[in-house]
């Protein structure tokens, strides 16, 4: 754990290699980038050996290294270190396992691409720049790191920036997050000021001991909880998120999966204690976590795009991944964190797979793909049944957490009801996409005649990912935790450091109301969208308004253009004019024409002829003396 700077440092390595000398290199150096990444992991492993050992030895809160940055005597002293714990164990563990399988499928899925080599070293980067996020010990390197996640997800996300759309898309998610990154940096300052210190260990203790003042903290966790809205992107900052599709699918697996969007959640959960502290942050977090929660899960309904389907069900689980945290169950959405990191690669892996394969990625031309595709279809089958909360695979344990989290948290109960009819909802569109895309007949028989399996450099990390989704979520059990070398089950192992462990406990209604809505959610989606899908045809029918509401996102992205329009461009317009008309060219350019005007005019008084300047003189006495006399009278 002293040595956890290793960790970035690799991949860093890896990128600068790749950046100079990638042309020159043996398949433009992918072989470097992965085995930098697979090291990383193992390292990760040993490190997760050691926190075991800590924690048997009892009495473990973390272990932190840093070094003086920088020092004013008697003044300031800026350190920068890390800082690891369980919570940054899990997120190590994700971001690196996912990064490995994802950096193998990239080999064959971007083989070819003119700028191979560029791909891997900018992958290599962003998973730095994750890892320096999760290790960092103070809020200055945490934002460092921050902003770079950020750049990287936009030359990832418009790495086909030849396409309009892949360039918009970029922009769009640099634009969004960055507001709420504005929100974050003002966080960090007003706690800096409060505080005297960016250690997040310090920042901690000394709000739960109410040691800042009140106002300026309930100023500083909002600040900082919209920075986490934006990378999560939770409503109303979530527009970037299926725009990023238009990137690589190794790209949308990485960023949705195990890095970008999940730094918001553990951001919210690092500093929990301090946003606990507030009067009504709690509150704030699970409303907006089930505004996003709710709203993606009806937005999936409509979907056309695979990717776009599999994005929205990412925002539903972040959106639950919030109403845990705001419930106090840190436990229960670091598990679903954790589970979440294998079934959604997984999907969105599988979901690249059929890309590859059909070229194709609208689900209303796909259709029968399950007989051409044994491998992806079953694969991305089982991710969406972890998503929907399928007995007993993973989603079903961290969900049901969730829900128990919920259920004994202090926020309102209606919390809770609203959570109970997400469930139903998310079921029934992932059986959506897996019906529409891989049963029933071919809705495009060209398509279909040409669709084929994904070499095994594709279909091996997607199966591995499939079968953790399988049994990941059983770590809950004591029992399981144990067999793997841990001390107990999952909440025994991670929880919010300060409150000690929590006790897996089931609530057996609830547990059989996500069973059997689950269940009947997927009948009715097998009836909705099986065969030739009449009854969603008459649906769409029955109420259009509904269906162009979930298809159109419920026109939030037109709201936001309608305001950029009508109001943002109008305000920099007469900003503009007031900048070039007041500032420029009065204020600059007005300074130095008038000084030329005076001039001009002032020429005109110098005659050079010694009758004239006899008479200025004459006239200057007499003005003087009439004033003198008038003063004196």
């Amino acid at each position: 754990m002293d040595d956890a700077w290793v960790l970035p440092a690799l991949p860093i390595a890896g990128f600068v290699v790749l950046l100079l000398f990638s042309p020159w290199l043996p398949r433009k150096g992918d072989w470097l980038a992965i085995g930098l990444m697979g090291i990383t992991f193992l390292l990760v492993l040993v490190i997760g050996r050691d926190v075991q050992n800590a924690i048997g030895d009892g009495n473990f809160h973390g272990v932190a290294r840093s070094w003086q940055w920088s020092n004013i005597p008697g003044v300031l002293e800026i350190r920068m270190g890390t800082f690891v714990d369980q919570i940054t164990l899990v997120m190590l563990f994700c971001v690196t396992f996912v990064a490995t399988m994802v950096m193998v499928y990239s080999t064959s899925y971007m083989h070819g691409d003119r700028r191979y080599g560029w791909f891997y070293a900018i992958v290599s980067l962003f998973v730095a720049s994750m890892l320096t996020l999760v290790l960092a010990d103070n809020l200055l390197l945490l934002y460092f790191a921050w902003e770079l996640v950020g750049l990287c997800s936009m030359l990832l996300i418009g790495y086909y920036n030849d396409k309009q759309s892949a360039a918009e898309a970029a922009k769009k998610a640099f634009i969004t997050t960055r507001v709420g990154d504005v929100g974050l940096l003002i966080g960090i300052i007003i706690l800096f000021t409060q505080t005297h210190t960016f250690n997040i260990q310090q920042i901690l203790a000394m709000a739960e001991a109410g040691d800042i003042n009140s106002k300026w903290l309930t100023g500083a966790a909002i600040c900082m909880f919209a920075g986490a809205c934006g990378k999560s992107a939770q409503f109303p900052l979530h527009v970037w998120l299926p725009d990023a599709m238009e990137g690589p699918t190794p790209v949308s697996a990485l960023i949705h999966a195990a890095t970008m969007v999940v730094a918001g959640v553990y951001l919210v959960a690092r500093m929990l204690p301090l946003f606990e502290a507030v009067d009504g942050m709690p509150e704030l977090i699970t409303v907006i976590g089930l505004i996003t929660t709710l709203g993606a899960a009806f937005i999936g309904l409509a979907q056309r795009d695979i990717k776009r389907v599999v994005a929205y069900s990412t925002l539903n689980s972040l959106g639950l991944m919030m109403v845990a945290l705001g419930s106090g169950a840190v436990g229960a959405a670091m598990l679903y964190l954790f589970v979440h990191s294998f079934f959604k690669a997984s999907l969105f892996l599988a979901s690249g797979s059929v890309i590859h394969a059909t070229e194709q990625q609208e689900v209303d031309k796909l259709g029968g793909l399950w007989s051409k595709m044994p491998i992806t279809a079953p694969v991305f089958a089982i991710g969406a049944a972890a998503m929907a909360g399928v007995i007993p695979l993973s989603g079903f344990w961290a969900k049901d957490e969730i829900l128990a989290g919920v259920y004994h948290g202090p926020v309102n109960h209606a919390a809770l009801v609203l959570v109970l009819i997400s469930l139903p909802v998310t079921a029934l569109y992932m059986t959506r996409v897996v019906l529409l895309t891989f049963f029933g007949e071919p809705k495009d028989h060209h398509v279909h005649e040409h669709a084929h399996e994904s070499p095994p450099l594709m279909t091996v990390p997607i199966a591995i990912l499939a079968g953790l989704t399988l049994v990941a979520g059983l770590v809950i059990f004591e029992g399981v935790g144990k067999a793997l070398g841990f001390h107990s089950g999952w909440l025994g192992f991670v929880y919010n450091l300060g409150e000690g462990p929590e006790e897996f406990k089931v609530v057996w209604w609830l547990s059989i109301y996500s069973v059997v809505s689950v269940g009947a959610s997927i009948a009715a989606g097998a009836w909705i969208w099986g065969g030739a899908a009449e009854p969603s045809k008459r649906a769409a029918a029955f109420s259009p308004f509904l269906y162009r509401m979930f298809l159109n996102r419920f026109y939030i992205d037109e709201v936001y253009q309608l305001v950029i329009d009508k109001v943002v461009l109008a305000a920099g317009q007469a900003v503009a004019w007031f900048d070039r008309a007041v500032v420029n060219d009065s204020g600059v350019n007005g300074t130095g024409e008038a000084t030329n005007y005076l001039a001009f005019l002032a020429k005109y008084q110098q005659t050079g002829k010694i009758p004239n300047y006899a008479l200025g003189i004459v006239i200057g006495v007499v003005v003087i003396a009439i004033v003198a006399f008038g003063y004196r009278t």
